[in-house]
């Protein structure tokens, strides 16, 4: 017996989150009785649960790795018709969901799947799971500027956890640089505020590490399949920055 929300987002409905607004919509049925409370048990095996009037059904967890390029919604539709991270996974039939965010302008890694529990393993804000940026600005910062951002800097939503950053680049001529930076949260476009907060603008803004996992030699626009490993990796970097926070 196993949590409803947590079926529904291990046979790739939605996310763990996504499936429990499901549930308290009325949208789910165990047995043919609506549910519209958490908590709730149920036997993937023996009970027959539909979502909004139909079966849930297994399929195959599929964990993917895109490199994705500026000017893409990171979502599965967009009514705008913009371009969507979906159009860029030919040959995968699976409705796989992204794993976090990137925003519109930001370019880089961004992981895709159909597992729930794993997307909501990497993205719960309690497990801190770090997520590694290069970000070019205008004007060049000085130290402690940086030191801010290593130290944590305060946004309109509250102080950041300290991040590790270090200079990648600088080019005097064009009065820029490029830094990299690692932070352990997830809030929208925090990097993007991080450095507005100390004075200086993001221009171009990619994501080249999610964990340990980075983008090595993947093409602009292009996926992978992440391999058993890698997903295990970031399975024990999830569960062990989780237990280190906790104490």
């Amino acid at each position: 017996m196993e949590r409803l929300q947590k079926i529904l987002a291990a046979a790739g409905v939605a996310s763990r989150r996504k499936c429990e607004e499901m549930i308290l919509a009325g949208a789910v049925e165990v047995n043919g009785k609506k549910v519209t409370t958490l908590g709730v048990k149920a036997d993937p095996a023996a009970d027959a649960i539909t979502v909004n009037g139909k079966p849930i059904k297994s399929e195959k967890k599929l964990y993917l790795m895109l490199n994705k390029t500026k000017g893409v919604i990171t979502s599965a539709k967009d009514p705008q018709g913009r371009k969507v991270v979906s159009d860029f996974l030919p040959g995968i039939k699976e409705r796989v969901y992204p794993v976090g965010r990137l925003d519109y302008d930001t370019e880089g890694l961004l992981i895709l799947t159909n597992d729930g529990e794993f997307a909501n393993l990497l993205t719960h804000p309690s497990h801190h799971v770090p997520k590694t940026y290069r970000a070019t600005v205008k004007g060049i910062p000085h130290g402690t500027a940086l030191e801010q951002l290593q130290k944590g800097i305060k946004l309109e939503d509250g102080m950041t956890a300290p991040a590790e950053v270090e200079y990648h680049d600088v080019d005097p001529e064009k009065n820029e640089a490029t830094i990299t930076i690692t932070i352990y949260e997830g809030r929208n476009r925090q990097v993007r505020r991080m450095f507005e907060a100390i004075g200086h603008k993001v221009t171009r803004l990619k994501r080249i590490k999610f964990g340990e996992i980075g983008l090595e030699s993947l093409g602009r626009g292009k996926y992978r399949h992440l391999t058993p490993g890698e997903v295990q990796e970031l399975l024990s970097i999830a569960r062990k920055t989780h237990k280190v926070h906790k104490k």
